[in-house]
């Protein structure tokens, strides 16, 4: 009887690689399911705004900016056409995304430069500031309004690439009629789902900084001089009895003044109740926001592909305030 073969140094090295790369292989698609599961079954973190045959998908990151840019210009008064322009700036400059560099000196969400004049790189690279700062300046523009938006963001840019705005047009104004609340339960997002624990002082802390300091007594914005009571610093507002410890009530006044969104939606909502909710679930995952319920309507994490479902009786979801729960 011969002697059974002994495999060679090289075929043993072989067999250990192949047994490496199945290995690897097996845990990636062990880490891509866990991951499905964590975001509710859809992979990767999303969030998309639209209905119909126009949809604009964006990350949870931009979309919390987009958000804040919005709540920046409404408590400042500025008109949903203004938020279109900022956000259409914002898209081409930097994706939406608050980035910490740029062409020579150029930071942050719109890409704004110390060097000319447009605040400290601290300052430009906070978003409430920067977004701030651009609408005070959108704000010096005769009629921008009635402007090509082309136009209109290139009085207060000077970028070197003017045309490039237009592109982003169509998907701006989805965003805008969203987050501005003129679009009802038209914005949802798929945020990872236990990736972190929620604070309901942060999200207070938050909406103040966005919103003003009487957001969290129902209160309307002054928009005053045009700059609003979106404070660059912290703010603080006794607010409202919240329904338990893990959840935050902001009220929802019947009508605003000019300071927001005025009037109200098809679902008969005031349309500042749904800016505020859909700002919410813009945010969920920064903020650990895992359920938003508003006019009827309830977003959760869990089924956060189904967007924006019925409540069920009893839940609260009504239009008197918009309720925010965030996780344990």
């Amino acid at each position: 009887m011969s002697e059974p073969a002994v495999p060679s140094p090289r075929r043993r090295r072989g067999r250990r690689a192949r047994i490496a790369v199945a290995s690897a292989v097996l845990l990636a698609v062990a880490g891509y399911l866990a991951l499905q599961y964590e975001s509710g079954g859809g992979g990767t973190p999303r969030c998309t705004v639209g209905s119909g045959s126009h949809t604009y998908a964006l990350s949870p990151e931009q979309a919390a900016n987009a958000a804040t840019i919005s709540a920046v210009g409404t408590t400042r008064g500025m008109p949903e056409r203004a938020v279109t322009i900022a956000l259409a700036t914002a898209l081409q400059e930097s994706a939406l995304r608050n980035i910490d560099y740029g062409d020579r000196d150029s930071l942050g969400l719109f890409q704004q430069r110390p060097s000319q004049g447009w605040g400290t790189a601290e300052q430009i690279m906070d978003p409430v500031y920067s977004a701030g700062i651009f609408y005070d300046r959108l704000a010096e523009v005769p009629g921008y309004s009635r402007l090509p938006l082309t136009v209109a963001a290139q009085r207060v840019q000077r970028s070197g690439f003017p045309q490039a705005y237009a592109k982003h047009e169509p998907d701006a104004a989805l965003l805008a009629a969203a987050l501005t609340g003129r679009s009802a339960a038209s914005l949802t997002c798929a945020p990872l789902r236990g990736s972190r624990p929620g604070d309901p002082e942060r999200v207070r802390g938050e909406l103040v900084r966005a919103f003003g300091a009487g957001v969290l007594a129902g209160a309307p914005a002054d928009p005053g001089d045009g700059k609003g009571g979106a404070p660059g610093g912290a703010a603080s507002a006794s607010p409202a009895p919240d329904g338990g410890a893990r959840t935050v009530t902001v009220p929802v006044p019947a009508r605003v003044d000019s300071a927001g969104p005025e009037g109200g939606v098809p679902d008969g909502a005031p349309r500042r109740g749904w800016e505020l909710a859909q700002w919410a679930v813009a945010r969920a995952d920064a903020l650990g926001v895992v359920e938003v319920a508003y006019a009827g309507r309830v977003w959760s994490v869990r089924e956060a592909d189904g967007g924006w479902r019925r409540a069920e009786p009893g839940t609260g979801a009504g239009t008197a305030a918009v309720v925010i729960r965030v996780a344990e």
